[in-house]
């Protein structure tokens, strides 16, 4: 029985629309050259209320499954990860049905701007004991939901994207290490929080009714975060596969500033031509990140099979995850 896996395939989506920082600064006083400076954001793809995440999600599907060879009805296990699901109670299920996976269980995991290195991990757990063959792994999310439209410390950051892989089980195991973290003691510093009143039932009995408030963050604390626990993490991850910086082909980070990932690059001393970055064109799509600069890159021709990649996520939570992978494909 095989109890390794390897990657075998990568799609991805975005929305339709595609707004540029001109077109921000006509909804918030900024500028192209205020956000490009401090962010390498330059566009980012929205969501249109007609647009769901869950077809997103569907489509980097179908484009990770086409380019896989591997057909819906073979997947045995679907995890979205997402913090922005259509229904409250889980999207993964929709997206099942979407494509077709009849035989495939299917559930959401929340992990913020982590959530698909969390999900590669966990989609790894259920390959190495033999439970399931092939996984779909989905990385999507639809910030444009919860950002506050007259922030223009965080508006400027986020956009819409879905991004996919299909995990396979193998004879040789190419997911050749990983660490994961969590510290909620810095939980205040991102989060979109539930605020609800107080709704008197009868008896003296009260429950709690309301909605999420938009996107709240601290810049500072997160870009002290990032730049700190990402390099930590990713060597964390290369000494359990017994490699170095000097051994990996690609650095893979959650795109959410160019700064943190041109600081992250640094102290890591991984040379500028291996740091994949797609963050001029899309933003900070959370979970969507790092499935999205994955596909691109693949279908750009860059990565090739066998390349070793560094990838990892860091968010809210706060959490931070590393794995180190070979690319199959």
């Amino acid at each position: 029985m095989a109890t390794g896996l390897a990657v075998i395939g990568s799609g991805s989506a975005a929305p339709k629309a595609s707004l540029n920082n001109d077109g921000l600064s006509k909804i918030v006083d900024t500028s192209d050259e205020w956000i490009s400076t401090r962010t390498g954001i330059r566009s980012r793809y929205l969501a249109s209320p007609q647009e769901s995440l869950s077809q997103l999600s569907a489509i980097a599907a179908q484009n990770a499954l086409s380019m896989a060879q591997v057909g819906a009805t073979d997947i045995d296990l679907i995890l979205l990860a997402t913090s922005t699901p259509d229904d409250l109670f889980g999207s993964a299920c929709q997206i099942q049905a979407e494509i077709g996976a009849k035989h495939a269980v299917a559930f959401d995991l929340t992990a913020a701007c982590s959530g698909f290195v969390f999900g590669m991990i966990t989609a790894a757990q259920f390959i190495r004991t033999g439970v399931y063959r092939n996984v779909l792994l989905i990385g999507a999310d639809v910030l444009s939901r919860w950002v506050d439209w007259t922030d223009r410390r965080s508006c400027v950051l986020f956009g819409d994207g879905a991004g996919a892989v299909v995990l396979q089980a193998n004879e040789i195991d190419h997911l050749l290490g990983f660490a994961l973290h969590s510290d909620g003691c810095l939980h205040d510093c991102l989060n979109v929080q539930y605020q609800g009143e107080s709704r008197p039932l009868t008896g003296g009995i009260n429950v709690s009714q309301g909605t999420y408030q938009p996107i709240s963050m601290n810049g500072k604390e997160v870009y002290r975060f990032a730049v700190n626990r990402v390099p930590e993490i990713v060597e964390k991850a290369l000494f359990q596969a017994e490699l170095t910086t000097d051994d990996i082909d690609w650095l893979l980070l959650h795109q959410a500033n160019q700064r943190i990932l041109d600081a992250v690059a640094k102290r890591l001393k991984v040379p500028a031509e291996k740091v994949i970055s797609n963050i001029a064109n899309y933003g900070n799509t959370s979970a969507a990140t790092i499935p999205l600069a994955l596909d691109a890159t693949v279908r750009q021709g860059y990565i090739q099979p066998g390349d070793t990649i560094a990838a990892s996520g860091f968010g809210a939570g706060l959490s931070w995850g590393a794995a180190i992978f070979q690319w199959q494909r």
